[in-house]
């Protein structure tokens, strides 16, 4: 199964063009019909402070917003105007939900979404509470974009991180739906226990599975290393010319990755390529 529906966001400037590149490479790939959308944040008013708000800020307010909606537009038509897949444009409104559960529910008819990374700035906590949220909610592959992302290849050649967990087993066949023959797979174990990768039947079994769909699949194991589960992912992939990585994202509860932090949100702030999180 190939994917056919295809949702991109678009939430700044800075990263649209990085997000509209890598959307249009898999909507071309796979003849999908790719729909851009850019929610519309709402000014939060606290019921609690009784501060009169003047008409001038939501006349501000709105302005800006009709502008960055314009501008974001044109980077969209700019990048589909010329291409033969199915495209649309889409302004989510908020209204009494949150832009992530706006976002989240618009994903539950898409095979698969695309969204920015998180660029430095003012609104960064705001944007990494949306991905968190989308990731955690959507229920859905959410592929990740690094602001400064140029490449012409997508799911071709992809670094699997592989630990047997449900949500590893996620990553890996939701990446096999943007595959096609003749793609690489390189499945990378990160192993934080001293076991042999060849007594591992769920990874050569794993394998198996991609060569039988007509992808050329490679092994590799590599030890736990004090830089990290991001560092060696982005590492390894750069050693094997992958042009995504995919990974199973947020296996433990809420409460532990508040206490001890996840690998999600390590990876999701070194990004250098695109990264496949499903959960």
């Amino acid at each position: 199964m190939t994917i056919k529906t295809l949702l991109a966001v678009l939430t700044d400037k800075d990263t649209a063009a990085a997000v509209m590149q890598a959307a249009a490479l898999l909507a071309r790939r796979h003849d999908a019909h790719l729909i851009v959308a850019h929610p519309l944040e709402a000014l939060d008013i606290y019921p609690g402070v009784a501060v009169h708000i003047p008409e001038s800020v939501y006349e501000s307010f709105r302005r800006s917003q009709a502008e960055q909606s314009t501008a974001l537009k044109e980077i969209f038509t700019r990048h589909t105007h010329a291409e033969d897949f199915v495209s649309e444009w889409r302004l989510l409104s908020t209204e009494a939900q949150t832009a992530a559960d706006r976002i989240a529910e618009c994903a539950r008819s898409a095979d698969a979404v695309v969204m920015p990374a998180v660029a430095p700035g003012r609104n960064a906590a705001f944007h990494g509470q949306m991905l968190d949220t989308v990731i955690r909610t959507a229920g859905r592959p959410v592929i990740v974009v690094p602001a400064d992302f140029k490449g012409d290849s997508l799911g071709r050649s992809v670094l699997i991180g592989w630990n047997g967990t449900r949500e590893a087993v996620r990553a890996a066949h939701d990446t096999l739906a943007l595959m096609q023959e003749g793609d690489k797979a390189h499945i990378l174990r990160i192993n934080d226990r001293s076991h042999a990768m060849e007594h591992d039947a769920t990874t050569a079994d794993l394998a198996a599975a991609f060569a039988r769909h007509g992808i050329e699949t490679t092994l590799a194991e590599v030890a736990w290393e004090t830089g990290g589960v991001a560092e060696m992912l982005n590492r390894s992939a750069l050693e094997k010319g992958a042009d995504m990585i995919a990974v199973g994202a947020f296996g433990h509860s809420l409460v532990y990755d508040f206490i001890v932090g996840a690998a999600t949100r390590d990876l999701l702030r070194h990004l250098e390529l695109p990264v496949l999180f499903s959960r």
